[in-house]
């Protein structure tokens, strides 16, 4: 895989060069004049973003042999893995929206066969969050794809042929639920933290390169068909996205969905930039995202691989004593989080803020996007002082080192040397000349104080003497609503369904616990064996008895067959007359030939 990526990284840089595309169709069927066909794009953007997936993939790999060393079933945890990510790169080089659908519906099956890994009840329901909220997404795609068809084509690359058709409207909507879907904006952000029930390895690679990134990517791809209302529904939906993690990532104390949060944070800031018009500047900022959130992972799961599984991040601290190289690996990839220059994540966010202050497309977008960008350093500086700066609150006698991890340190390394010199790299590489944007010194100055502020604000966040405590207790409402993602998780599991689940409950008991037990199943059984008793009790009486029986039902039904015949026989008006006088005279001659016989 490091092979490949190295390969595919040196096309990029030949298909940048000559500024060429090359497409492969595989025609499968015509259908109603729409030919069904399975393209292949490779272009710059595709062969770029796959060197960054396969490159990631290669180091996780090598770090996922130690980290689950011991494993009954690695074999199977790898096959899974190896699955995941040949179904992001099936999606990477597919502009047809129904190849895509392969590749989107594999991310979405073998993600949750990852999240349910390890088999407890936590597993189950984080699994099921996360297969549902996808669900949503797979039939949007669905539903595009049944749209397009009216259009003749599938291909997302000449989508902007159609744009003035009034069938787009429904197909870009349906390409935007799918997106923000898979890429856990609001309202389906509460499966991303959920997902961290899987080991981390898969949470290093879900939220760097391969399943969060493909929402964006889609909307990447097919950004050219997006009407201006439709990118300014999605502008403010990413703006609350990125200002709902950052602040739920301060108020949150398991450290694995801290760093899930800050990817949620991240992929808002990404789709904010897809909608101000900037696609270069949305994908540079994702494939240097991918770098240090992976690696970023990758020495959190170090860190509580060595703590006995505790992700509790108050349990932590001076953890510098004893993993001091994976705290220099963290603490990089969390500095390049934060945007510290001239690590690589600086030549991004930096590069994302002047833009937007440059374009300038509101009070609200403006002040709300600094905010959420002075919340990303607070969390990612209360997460440093927990770990490295704090009291070692573990009880535990168990030693721990990097001594112990050294295979998972050749992974992190590899990455680290990317997440310090690949920004800059890229910059030369994707952006055709140095940007320059001119604009007042006040807003130049706005990230700067907005970095400064967060510093301050996470610093106050991490500390945890009494008096801090006394005072948290007064915004107790807020602090939860903040920690809970808006009661987001609640809203998307029984929050939503309670109502639902029970008007079934009472339908279950009052129809199908009640009238229908009654009248079916459990009382008609009881009654067809009492008929069965009785007949089986009458089967062992004396054959005399049932001869007599036998003979009373002939008897009476030959009195009915008699009696039926003689009213046939006359008419209406003087049936009872003619009856009587015939019985009168068969009783008269009965009562004779008696008489004459004594």
């Amino acid at each position: 895989l490091l092979s490949l990526s190295l390969f595919l990284f040196l096309f990029t840089g030949i298909f940048l060069t000559i500024g060429c595309e090359y497409f492969l169709e595989f025609s499968v069927l015509t259908l109603n004049s729409a030919s069904l066909s399975f393209i292949m794009l490779f272009d710059w953007l595709s062969l770029l973003f796959s060197s960054f997936v396969l490159f990631i993939s290669s180091m996780i790999l090598k770090y996922t042999k130690e980290y689950m060393f011991g494993d009954k079933n690695l074999k199977r945890f790898v096959v899974l893995m190896l699955l995941f990510i040949f179904s992001m790169l099936m999606m990477i080089f597919s502009p047809n929206l129904i190849s895509i659908l392969l590749g989107w519906d594999g991310l979405g099956l073998v993600s949750y066969a990852l999240v349910v890994y390890y088999q407890n009840i936590k597993s189950y329901n984080a699994g099921m969050l996360t297969a549902l909220s996808n669900r949503v997404g797979d039939a949007a795609l669905l539903m595009s794809v049944a749209w397009m068809m009216s259009l003749g084509t599938w291909n997302l690359s000449i989508v902007s042929i159609f744009q003035e058709n009034k069938i787009m409207v429904y197909i870009t909507s349906f390409i935007i639920l799918a997106a923000i879907t898979k890429s856990a904006q609001i309202p389906f952000s509460s499966w991303l933290p959920a997902a961290m029930a899987a080991p981390t390895p898969v949470s290093s690679l879900v939220h760097s390169s391969t399943l969060v990134t493909a929402g964006v990517y889609l909307l990447i791809r097919a950004s050219e068909g997006f009407s201006p209302l439709m990118m300014t529904f999605l502008l403010y939906l990413s703006l609350l996205t990125m200002f709902m993690a950052g602040l739920g990532a301060n108020f949150e104390f398991d450290l694995k969905k801290i760093i899930a949060l800050s990817t949620l944070s991240q992929l808002g800031m990404m789709i904010i930039i897809i909608c101000m018009g900037s696609i270069k500047l949305a994908i540079f900022h994702l494939l240097i995202h991918a770098l240090f959130k992976a690696l970023l992972f990758m020495c959190a799961g170090a860190i509580i691989h060595n703590l006995g599984n505790h992700q509790d991040i108050r349990f932590m601290g001076g953890i510098p004593y004893f993993m001091p190289l994976t705290c220099v690996c963290m603490n990089i990839s969390n500095f390049a989080l934060c945007g510290l220059p001239f690590l690589s994540g600086f030549y991004s966010k930096d590069l994302i803020a002047e833009f937007l202050s440059f374009n300038l497309p509101g009070v609200f977008v403006y002040s709300l996007f600094f905010v959420s960008v002075g919340l990303t350093v607070s969390y990612s500086i209360r997460l440093s002082y927990y770990l490295f700066w704090g009291d070692l609150n573990l009880l535990s006698l168990s030693s721990f080192s990097d001594n112990n991890n050294k295979i998972m340190l050749k992974g992190m390394m590899g990455l680290v040397i990317l997440v310090i010199i690949k920004g800059s790299v890229l910059s030369w590489v994707l952006l055709d000349t140095p940007l320059f944007l001119s604009m007042p010194i006040s807003m130049k100055w706005m990230t700067i104080f907005m970095i400064l502020f967060g510093t301050l604000l996470g610093y106050e966040t991490s500390q945890m003497k009494l008096s801090y405590v006394a005072k948290s207790l007064k915004f107790i409402v807020f602090s939860s609503f903040s920690a809970n993602m808006w009661n987001l998780p609640i809203l998307s599991t029984f929050g939503l369904n309670l109502y639902f689940l029970n008007m079934g409950k009472s339908g279950f008991k009052s129809i199908d616990s009640g009238w229908l037990e009654y009248y079916g199943s459990k009382n008609l059984f009881l009654n067809l064996k009492l008929l069965t008793q009785i007949s089986q009790k009458l089967s062992k009486n004396h054959i005399k008895i049932l001869m007599f029986t036998s003979l009373a039902l002939v008897l009476s039904l030959s009195l009915f067959i008699y009696l039926n015949s003689l009213y046939s026989a006359q008419p209406w008006n003087c049936w009872g007359d003619s009856l009587s006088l015939d019985i009168h005279s068969a009783m008269a001659q009965f009562y004779n030939e008696n008489v004459s016989f004594y």
